[in-house]
């Protein structure tokens, strides 16, 4: 499978002016690095949002409505083949989808590889990095050389460390990545520091590919639809993986949904994702104070 039928199936990129956004937070304070005017924004097929050329990463909080937060809170990283950032379609509006059931949300705008300026030569360059990693996605140099790991750790630890702030529990923050989001994600929780980790892990359509799971991993709910043009089913080795440490999983394998399905796509039961998740999440007793704690806080 090529990647580039994969790119020509996204929506055309309308330039437009760079949301408001005066509630994003410089993920590193004063040491945050780049500038916000290195970023290129449009709107797919005019609609929804999407950035390229980060520099200067940021976190933005999307709370619940007044007195009705659970205590629960979730990093949400949009994907976009770590050139572009789906900030509505898997960013926003997920927010607050979750915001909705009581979840605090914080959408991360990670870093990204740069990209021509041009929108036409933009998707042409796009299209060529992907079709070096068809097949090895978490082995190649989009995610090798990524800055995005660096920066979803730091959110995580952002928010727990400002826990009280947001009233949330600071053993109940999680990470919820789509595509290059779900890798940046995976990453965090396998790799990070127990401080930076986070609790639990939504991990939507990334590749399935496996590696060796720690025994401290967080539990990860996976979810993919089986006819994903870009991540083509070879089953789910890294659920095996996280049965192998002896880590909880769940697997949510959509018949039909395709690539990037955010929400859900009509007409298919993706769009009952948020739902399971929040589900899975609430089984598992993350929007109780009573928590599924992992074995180091055990």
């Amino acid at each position: 499978m090529a990647a580039m039928p994969a790119m020509a199936q996204m929506p055309a990129m309308i330039p437009a002016p760079a949301p408001v956004d005066a509630h994003a937070i410089a993920l590193y304070g004063r040491d945050n690095p780049g500038a916000l005017s290195s970023e290129i924004w449009s709107k797919a097929g005019g609609v929804d949002y999407t950035v390229r050329n980060v520099t200067f990463p940021t976190l933005t909080p999307v709370l619940p409505a007044k007195g009705k937060g659970n205590g629960a809170a979730v990093v949400v990283a949009p994907g976009g083949a770590f050139m572009l950032l789906a900030m509505d379609h898997e960013g926003w509006k997920v927010a607050r989808a979750l915001a909705a059931k009581g979840i605090t949300a914080f959408v991360l705008k990670y870093r990204l590889t740069p990209t021509p300026k041009d929108e036409k030569e933009a998707a042409t360059f796009m299209g060529a990095k992907l079709a070096q990693e068809i097949g090895h996605p978490m082995s190649g140099e989009l995610l090798g050389k990524s800055e995005a790991p660096k920066d979803g750790a730091a959110a995580i630890a952002y928010v727990r460390q400002h826990a009280a702030q947001y009233g949330v529990d600071p053993k109940r923050i999680g990470m919820i990545g789509f595509s290059a989001g779900a890798m940046t994600a995976r990453r965090v929780a396998i790799d990070a520091p127990a401080a930076a980790r986070p609790d639990f892990l939504g991990y939507i359509y990334g590749p399935q590919d496996a590696e060796t799971v720690p025994a401290d991993a967080p539990p990860m709910f996976n979810a993919i639809a089986l006819d994903d043009a870009l991540f083509p089913s070879k089953g789910f080795p890294i659920a095996a993986a996280w049965m192998a440490a002896k880590r909880p999983v769940e697997i949510h394998a959509y018949q039909k949904g395709n690539h990037g399905f955010g929400l859900g796509m009509p007409g298919t039961t993706t769009t009952l994702v948020l739902d399971q998740f929040t589900a899975w999440l609430d089984m598992n007793g993350f929007l109780k104070p009573s928590h599924f704690a992992r074995k180091d806080s055990q």
